[in-house]
């Protein structure tokens, strides 16, 4: 007997496979959640798994290198990439191809490939789903999006989140006014991203900065929760004006965000800079109580489609599919698996009109192999077409072993000989 090496069975860390019957549930969420965007004008747009390293690159710097696989086209030599990001091939087809000069919304879905876990439930093979808006700036777009967030996890049966809402120019303000270079202000932010607040005095020391610039950067690490804008207004009074416009900015988004949406929650992070580097505006993510990782994420990059020739205003979220059916509640119920009608084995043409009538009413009809077992259904709801006077009829199974199915098929059989 051939011994069975485990190791075949593996799978590599943070990939993972989607088994029956939570296959079928994350498909007809798929199917709703492109139903909804397309309700609200978004057009499906579908990039390529694979693509040029400096197309999925464009735009986004340092961000998406290291989370990107890279490898040698064997036919032109030229570096390529797995996304990790759908969002810079996607402002390429607004700029390179659809080239319009109104507004367009496009959505989207697949597989991205990461080279290290980066939120969404850890999971280096997100199915991010999400959707874009493309050559409108302002507080409206915004606003859009954030609803379409909020829809996305309401329609996966998640009851209970929150917004974390915070803008990329109040730290690039800062900087600015402190007169940072490159280098000191990628240390300060990554220090920022920690809230490692003894490391940032630290760096703050060290690049000499004093006064109110430096007593600002210093309590940016702290202006998170609900009242952190009230104590925004307050700490960052000596900050340039980009810095409190973006600090407006933030609160006419919320005011006209509670207009639509009086019930949510919303917090504000003013040193949470995912994206950094490439986004121009406001950034916002959501979160499950309870779960420290967020199951939404999205901003405004106005600038990503600036090497296409084109860089319109844009704004997008995104979310990981598989994330959504793991915190969703009551999936099961709203996809259950359709009742399962066994059918005989045999070429009658009316058991085929039968079989196409049930299929076409929502029916799963499986036709019984002869000398097989059938493995019940897993709703348990399960029913056999038996032939009764001519007539092919629906009857229950309650200890289901397929050898009703399974006799009829050969006495059908034999009398067709």
């Amino acid at each position: 007997m051939m011994a069975i090496n485990k190791e075949h069975w593996l799978l590599p860390a943070g990939i993972e496979e989607v088994l029956p019957p939570q296959a079928q549930i994350m498909e007809a969420l798929r199917r709703e959640l492109l139903d909804l965007y397309a309700n609200w004008g978004y057009e499906l747009v579908i990039p390529p798994f694979i693509d040029y390293l400096e197309s999925l690159l464009t735009g986004t710097g340092q961000d998406l290198d290291l989370q990107t696989f890279k490898l040698t086209d064997q036919l032109t030599g030229r570096l390529l990439g797995i996304r990790a990001d759908m969002t810079p091939q996607v402002a390429r087809m607004d700029a390179h191809h659809l080239r319009g000069d109104t507004p367009s919304r496009l959505c989207y879905l697949g597989t991205v490939l990461h080279t290290r876990a980066d939120g969404f439930a850890g999971t280096r093979s997100p199915l991010q789903i999400g959707a874009e808006i493309y050559g409108h700036a302002g507080i409206e777009s915004d606003t859009e999006i954030l609803r379409l967030i909020l829809l996305t996890l309401r329609t996966a049966g998640i009851a209970e989140s929150y917004l974390d809402l915070g803008h990329v120019g109040i730290f690039r303000g800062l900087a600015r006014q402190a007169e940072l270079d490159t280098h000191q202000e990628h240390a300060l932010f990554d220090a920022l991203q920690r809230k490692a607040i003894p490391e940032i005095k630290s760096l703050i020391d060290s690049f000499g900065l004093t006064g109110a610039v430096a007593d600002m950067l210093i309590v940016l690490a702290e202006l998170n929760g609900r009242d952190a804008l009230t104590q925004a207004e307050d700490h960052l009074r000596a900050a340039d004006r980009p810095v409190r416009e973006a600090v407006d900015y933030l609160h006419r988004l919320a005011d006209e965000l509670n207009r639509w949406h009086p019930e949510v929650s919303v917090h504000y992070d003013l040193a949470e800079l995912r994206g950094y580097h490439y986004k121009t505006g406001a950034v916002f993510a959501a979160f499950v109580p309870g779960w420290g990782l967020e199951v939404a994420r999205g901003g405004r990059y106005d600038d990503i489609g600036r090497v296409f020739g084109r860089a319109r205003p844009a704004v997008g979220f995104s979310t990981d599919l598989k994330s959504l059916l793991q915190h969703g509640q009551e999936l099961e119920q709203r996809y259950p698996v359709a009742s399962t009608v066994y059918a005989p084995w045999s070429a009658d043409p009316s058991l085929h009109e039968a079989v196409e009538r049930l299929r076409y009413s929502g029916y799963r009809v499986i036709h019984a192999l002869p000398g097989s077992r059938q493995e019940p259904c897993p709703s348990g709801d399960q029913q056999c077409l038996t032939q009764i006077d001519g007539r092919w009829e629906l009857q229950a199974i309650s200890n289901f072993d397929n050898s009703s199915c399974d006799h009829q098929s050969h006495d059908h059989l034999n009398q067709e000989a």
